[in-house]
């Protein structure tokens, strides 16, 4: 039975590695094949003008013209046609009849024998060249006429044998081989350092690999719904996921890659944490409809390559915290009002118990009028029950800090008024945040006040907290409303969040916020509109 093969598939790198060396052996072989070709061609050229050049040379000599006339021709030309092939590098010069006898030969015994290889051209006047074979092997040669006033006396020929054309190559293509080794050699050395450095950054994976992380980095990136973002060293967005955007802003058909972080719009605090080189952990920062909490982790490797950001959506969770810092408020307040009520009764029994019951009456009357004007005052001012039962939720707390908490006279908030106006939570947000925050900067003074209006006009929805505090200092009123900016000792769950969350609500519902020390105590006046829009009216009658 066949085991299945366990061997590893070849890392990206190495295949490339493979493939280079083949490619490259490949092409340094077909030059080296073509120099070869080529120069044993323009070798055998070299030949033939070699060997034209002295056989006519030698047909053009008086003395061979008077050899040739003389009674035993032989005799003169052998010893000319030796010293002629001697010095002019050729491997024979062979003169012969017009019928082609030879009269001269390197070897003797071929002397009077007819040559071997083609005559009639030169017989005709014409020098030409060719390849054949004769009594010394396969020549290069020349066959040119000898002439006499115009007559045809003898022929000469002058070659060189294929064997030494092989010879003078050998050089050549020796020092080809060597060109081409060097050649090969150093594609080798870089093609593996390309590859070396091809393998650090592949983390020597395969080409499966890779299309697999490939595969499931684009996955995960479009499946987590938290967002990522990812910023190369310059702070210049490299990659954003579909949460990124939504949580940021960014349109789906923006094109943020490649562009810095400080040009995508975002809340100066923000663009802050993400330009920061050291790690963010958990800081929150909200946006213009979102409260998210960042978290920025530097890659580097030697030098800084970039930062992965995370961002979470903690918007509704926020508001639900709000919400029940609030219902905590109102159960504080109702605990608070239960003791002073079982105090408040315990007299009240005590009166009865001493016989002194129209003192208990008197006293019993005077507080649950007390109690009753408080709400008949708020509900008055201000009909609408969210907000109502809030500021009266809210005079509870700030009595249990010394703080009096009044609604102004001007407030008018009928019930229903706010149909067309903002969802009770971000009401609630609002009045609620700033209500918190003038009565900390109260607390302390004298008198210890703050001011609540609310009313409505013609297309906008006004709440104003004035507080008799210190007001606010000139050099802050800029960062008040940048989130984690505060002017008091941070608690366990950190400050300076509430009027960055007025703000936005605020903004969101394109509002105005503005912040003044025209308060008649001297503290600070808070003014918030809000845009109201029309309530829809009801159609009259059914479709026809």
């Amino acid at each position: 039975m066949r085991l299945p093969s366990l061997t590893r598939p070849r890392s990206l790198a190495g295949q490339l590695f493979a493939m280079q060396a083949v490619l490259i052996a490949v092409v340094v072989a077909g030059y080296a094949l073509f120099a070869y070709v080529s120069d044993r061609r323009q070798a055998r050229d070299a030949a033939a003008r070699q060997t034209t050049a002295v056989a006519r040379s030698v047909a053009d000599s008086p003395a061979v013209r008077d050899a040739i006339r003389s009674p035993d021709p032989t005799a003169r030309l052998e010893p000319y046609a030796l010293e002629v092939t001697r010095h002019t590098n050729v491997d024979f010069v062979t003169i012969m009849s017009p019928d082609g006898i030879r009269w001269t030969h390197p070897d003797p015994r071929q002397i009077g024998r007819r040559f071997l290889g083609t005559t009639a051209p030169a017989r005709h006047g014409r020098t030409f060249t060719e390849t054949c074979t004769g009594t010394l092997g396969p020549s290069v040669r020349a066959v040119t006429p000898v002439t006499d006033g115009g007559r045809i006396i003898g022929l000469v020929s002058a070659g060189i044998t294929v064997d030494r054309i092989s010879e003078r190559l050998q050089d050549q293509v020796t020092a080809l081989l060597g060109v081409a080794g060097g050649a090969l050699l150093l594609g080798a050395v870089g093609t593996y350092v390309i590859n070396a450095r091809l393998r650090r950054h592949t983390h020597n994976m395969n080409a499966a690999e890779l299309s697999r992380m490939h595969d499931y980095h684009q996955a995960a990136l479009h499946a987590v719904r938290e967002g990522l973002l990812m910023l190369d060293g310059q702070y210049r967005v490299a990659l954003i996921n579909d949460g990124g955007r939504e949580l940021l802003g960014i349109g789906p058909c923006d094109e943020v890659v490649g562009r810095s972080v400080a040009g995508l719009g975002l809340p100066a605090p923000l663009t802050g944490a993400l330009l920061s080189s050291r790690p963010r952990v958990d800081e929150v920062h909200p946006t213009v409809s979102r409260v998210l909490v960042v978290n920025t982790s530097p890659v580097s490797g030697g030098e800084r390559r970039g930062t992965v950001v995370t961002l979470r959506d903690i918007t509704e969770l926020q508001s639900l915290m709000g919400e029940l810092d609030t219902e905590r408020g109102f159960s504080q307040a109702l605990r608070s009002q239960a003791h002073e009520a079982a105090n408040r009764l315990h007299t009240v029994v005590s009166l009865i118990e001493l016989g002194r019951s129209e003192e208990a009456v008197e006293f019993a009357t005077a507080e649950l009028e007390l109690a009753q004007a408080l709400t008949d005052q708020v509900v008055a001012a201000v009909a609408e029950p969210v907000l109502a039962a809030l500021l009266l939720g809210k005079t509870a707390q700030a009595n249990e800090r010394g703080v009096e908490l009044v609604v102004s006279p001007d407030s008018r908030l009928d019930d229903g008024l706010l149909a067309g106006g903002p969802p009770a939570r971000d009401l609630v947000t609002v009045l609620g945040n700033l209500i918190d925050n003038a009565v900390d900067a109260a607390q302390g003074s004298t008198p210890a006040r703050v001011t609540v209006t609310a009313y409505a006009s013609a297309a906008a929805l006004v709440l104003r907290v004035a507080d008799t505090g210190p007001g606010v200092h000139p050099g802050h009123a800029g960062l008040l409303f940048q989130r984690g900016f505060t002017t008091k000792p941070a608690g366990p769950g950190g400050r300076g969040l509430g009027l960055a969350l007025v703000r936005q609500a605020v903004t969101r519902h394109e509002g105005t916020l503005t912040v003044t020390d025209a308060a008649p105590g001297g503290g600070a006046v808070f003014e918030v509109r809000l845009p109201l829009r029309p309530a829809p009216v009801p159609a009259e009658g059914g479709a026809a």
